[in-house]
């Protein structure tokens, strides 16, 4: 103050009344051990700010000790999103059924968005005087004095701090706005902090998340096992409710593989049909699918999504871009908050280096089945170049043998001993093939090991494994387009006894001699009495292209036997 002032003060001092100078006085201290105690409690606030590193714990209290500072009767912390709206808005004041009469959560339009296209404090008398202000929506409690402000971290507008209505009815003044943005600076160092903190964590969960994988691996577990254990950590890593691995398929849909959480038993088997899903959307670009309600996205419709819980969905592919080989999905139940992008981040990078995992394993596993090949080529040649021969030997020795025996009943049994060799030169021919997975520069598995294949996974969602049986020349007399046709129909079958039979056996059996037949039967509780099931459907149309037919009969002792075919050409 300058001495001209001082000395006008003292003037204006002098001509008090007594009374009215202890007045004005006590009125002067007051205002100073006010502004004192504020300044305490903002120092105190920074330092309750600071405490905690859990990201969500320190917005909310941030909003709780703003409130405090202000006296304010309600506050809400927006975040914003870097499109001119929020991805997350924290609300203190307001109860519970207030919230839920209220509805949706503000979007960053009106007054909430005038600070988002202006970061800069913003303090009004009225906030319904204001040009941006476009009102509440029903049921909002009534708010009139209102104090916005920006949090910046690292000096980028990371969100708005909002306080409405001192709790003493008057307007937030000029102590307050300043004590609110000082509030606001130590806010973005605690946010900062915080955000760190939980970047530190997400990555200890990838890195954990990827060495139990790849321990997982290198310990000799099926692919199946490891899938599992990488859908259960996805699912554990983003918290959500049901957690699925699809794979591709010959016909170009998107089959579940396993599913695990709320609801994995209706996943298991059903496909996500080509190009109606985001999914296949993942799975085409290897980028990212994300929605923040499935139940309403455009991009996913049909009998597919009416499966799944309608909340946030997620689909991320397991692999780069052109070289994806399966999809990761993750859904959450409507209602619940969607996915965060830290969140979104860590799962997307897992989801990669699983995919790197496995596609090393499946390279390794590659090498030891084409040492067992080679075995198996050595042991068909084999029982191909001497014990069939000598077989057949021996049988055309015992046929030249029944014309020299007078005896009846001698030549009888020979010629049962030589139709006993032809079934057995049969049954090792049907052993030779069965050695042969894979035909001579073939690109994928023969049907027989397509087949054997489909009946092996059948096991997760059956329990237990079928018995499996298989004759004649099936990887040399099956054209591809019936071994593919084959190899669904044996798919759905065994998907149907699995949703529907609740059987404790099931017998699967593939043949070929004018056709090629798959008979499949179960002990379950029969035919359902309403047969409009869409896989039996599925299962007579595959017949019906080929020419083929279905059959459905009642099993003797129960249970259901399902009988596909379909002609070859002569």
């Amino acid at each position: 103050m300058s001495p001209d002032g001082s000395a006008d003060l003292r003037d204006a001092l002098t001509r008090l009344h007594p009374d009215d100078l202890l007045g004005e006085l006590r009125v002067r201290l007051d205002s100073v051990t006010d502004s004192r105690d504020r300044v305490h409690r903002l120092l105190e606030a920074v330092l309750a700010v600071g405490s905690d590193l859990n990201l969500e714990a320190v917005l909310h209290r941030i909003v709780e000790v703003a409130m405090h500072l202000a006296d304010a009767t309600y506050g809400a912390l927006g975040v914003v999103d870097g499109q001119g709206g929020l991805s997350a808005f924290i609300t203190i004041g307001i109860d519970e059924q207030t919230r839920a009469e209220i509805g949706a959560l503000p979007q960053g339009k009106g007054l909430l968005g005038e600070l988002i296209n202006y970061p800069a404090a913003l303090r009004l008398t009225s906030i319904a005087e204001h040009p941006a202000s476009s009102g509440f929506p029903p049921n909002h409690p009534p708010m009139r004095s209102f104090l916005g402000v920006p949090v910046r971290v690292r000096n980028e507008v990371w969100g708005n701090l909002y306080l409405t209505e001192r709790r003493d009815g008057r307007s937030f003044d000029a102590e307050d706005e300043r004590i609110v943005v000082a509030l606001a600076a130590a806010a973005g160092v605690a946010i900062s902090n915080a955000r760190l903190y939980a970047e530190g964590l997400r990555r200890e969960q990838l890195l954990s998340a990827t060495s139990q994988t790849i321990r997982s691996l290198l310990s000799g577990a099926t692919s199946d096992d490891v899938l599992r254990l990488v859908a259960d950590l996805a699912k554990d890593i983003a918290g959500t409710d049901l957690v699925a691995v699809l794979l591709p398929r010959t016909d170009g849909s998107l089959r579940v593989e396993l599913a695990v959480g709320d609801g994995a038993e209706q996943l298991y088997g059903a496909e996500a049909p080509a190009g109606a899903s985001l999914a296949h959307l993942a799975f085409q670009t290897g980028l990212p699918a994300i929605t923040e309600g499935l139940a309403d996205d455009p991009r996913s419709s049909g009998e597919w999504t009416q499966r799944l819980p309608g909340g946030a969905y997620l689909a991320t592919p397991m692999g780069a871009p052109g070289a994806v080989w399966g999809v990761l999905g993750l859904w959450r139940h409507e209602g619940s908050p969607p996915f965060p992008p830290e969140t979104v981040e860590v799962i997307v990078s897992f989801a990669l280096q699983a995919a790197v995992a496995l596609e090393l394993a499946e390279r390794r596993n590659d090498a030891v089945r084409l040492d067992a090949l080679e075995d198996r080529e050595e042991i068909a040649r084999d029982l191909h170049d001497l014990v069939i021969q000598r077989l057949f030997a021996t049988g055309m020795a015992l046929e030249g043998a029944v014309r020299l025996v007078n005896n009846p009943d001698v030549s009888e049994r020979i010629v049962r001993a030589v139709d006993s060799l032809d079934e057995t030169i049969k049954d090792i021919r049907s052993a030779i093939f069965a050695l042969h997975s894979r035909a001579p520069g073939a690109n994928g598995p023969m049907l027989r090991g397509r087949i054997l294949a489909e009946v092996q996974s059948s096991a997760e969602m059956l329990g237990f494994t079928p018995t499996l049986r298989m004759e004649g020349l099936l990887d040399t007399r099956v054209p591809e387009d019936h071994a593919d046709q084959l190899v669904a129909a044996l798919r759905e079958a065994l998907t149907n006894v699995a949703r529907h039979a609740q059987a404790k056996r099931v017998e699967v059996s593939v043949g070929v001699n004018g056709d090629v037949v798959l008979l499949v039967v179960d002990d379950g509780v029969g035919l359902p009495v309403d047969r409009r099931d869409s896989g039996l459907r599925n299962l007579a149309e595959r017949a019906r292209l080929l020419g083929g037919a279905l059959l459905l009969e009642s099993g003797r002792d129960g249970g259901t036997r399902v009988r596909w075919s379909a002609p070859l050409a002569r």
